[in-house]
């Protein structure tokens, strides 16, 4: 990349583009934005944000923009929420959100409107939620949920509800799952998940279900996996990783595999990768990354390679980007 960065957001384009926009520099709070284009293997800047963010979400609408929503600028949390548009590279202010959040989930919903949930708003952790509507251009509050949380995930199920689960309460880590209808705009809990956790993944798979991995308990950092059944509202048990990690990302893989790649142990970060067969229900280690980082992001491209953006370890911020290729024996 051309600007070290993490806490960013990376979001591929219906073009096949990725798109990373924002986070921390080590010296600034950033508004730049770069596109890789997986044909070259080149970065190239594109239009600046309006706001400097870290730590704030991006959603692809359906109509091809791209919504980005509130953040840390450095100096508090903001409200505020952008548009950036493809065809001319260029961003445009949107309706702001009506609370300001950062660590909070945005999904895109069937009907094409985002759903924002908790976050934290700079003072504390909050339960609400808010509906961003493309066609208008504004934000609406919609139900709130159960339990305040931010570090925590956000899954779109095939039902089109909306599964989240963990998180932080300001306190300490959650093992709480709610779900969001989209229906009647309220939340219903759900199973609680075995163990608590925040800063984890949480994956769809081919089955339907969603796979959590790792992440922190409040006391220690987590290997433990466990998968939701949406047909019974519970969670079990799966194959542990072999190394603790949180603050990883993860990947759904054109095979049906999950790929979570780096993260940190609670003494250490990683450049080890392991992949999750859904079938085995069991996690084997994968080609490492050049480099341990955290807080960086991990997504597939058009091409079925896992492209691998910024992120830190203990020395330093990344500019640097690494792609993965399944072998044959994955």
């Amino acid at each position: 990349m051309i600007d070290k960065r993490y806490g960013h957001t990376a979001s591929l384009l219906k073009t096949g583009i990725m798109l990373v926009a924002g986070g921390w520099s080590g010296v600034d709070i950033l508004r730049s934005v770069e596109l890789y284009d997986p044909l070259t293997e080149k970065w190239t800047m594109t239009g600046t944000m309006k706001d400097a963010r870290q730590f704030h979400t991006a959603s692809i609408l359906t109509n091809g923009k791209v919504l980005v929503t509130g953040g840390w600028n450095g100096f508090t949390t903001i409200s505020s929420s952008e548009l950036y548009d493809p065809l001319t590279g260029t961003w445009t202010i949107t309706g702001s959100m009506n609370s300001v959040r950062s660590y909070h989930t945005a999904s895109v919903l069937a009907n094409g409107k985002v759903l924002v949930a908790g976050g934290w708003n700079g003072n504390w952790t909050v339960d609400s939620s808010e509906l961003y509507d493309p066609l208008t251009e504004t934000w609406a509050m919609t139900g709130s949920m159960n339990n305040v949380r931010h570090y925590h995930t956000a899954s779109i199920l095939a039902s089109g509800t909306v599964l989240v689960a963990g998180g932080w309460n300001g306190n300490w880590s959650v093992n709480s799952a709610e779900l969001y209808d989209p229906l009647t705009g309220t939340w219903s809990t759900t199973g609680s998940m075995h163990n608590a956790r925040d800063v984890h993944t949480a994956c769809l798979l081919t089955n339907g279900k969603v796979l959590v991995a790792g992440g922190w308990n409040g006391k220690s950092v987590l290997a433990s996996a466990e998968l939701y059944n949406p047909l019974t509202g519970t969670w079990a048990v799966t194959g542990t990783m072999n190394d603790l990690r949180s603050e990883h990302p993860a990947s759904l893989l054109t095979n049906g595999k999950v790929l979570v790649v780096g993260g940190y142990t609670g003494i250490s970060i990683l450049n080890s990768s392991e992949l999750y067969d859904p079938s085995t229900e069991a996690w084997t280690m994968t080609a490492s990354m050049n480099s341990e980082r955290y807080w960086h992001t991990v997504s597939l491209l058009t091409n079925g390679k896992v492209l691998v953006t910024g992120g830190e370890d203990t020395t330093a911020i990344f500019r640097t980007s690494e792609l993965y290729e399944l072998s044959q024996e994955d």
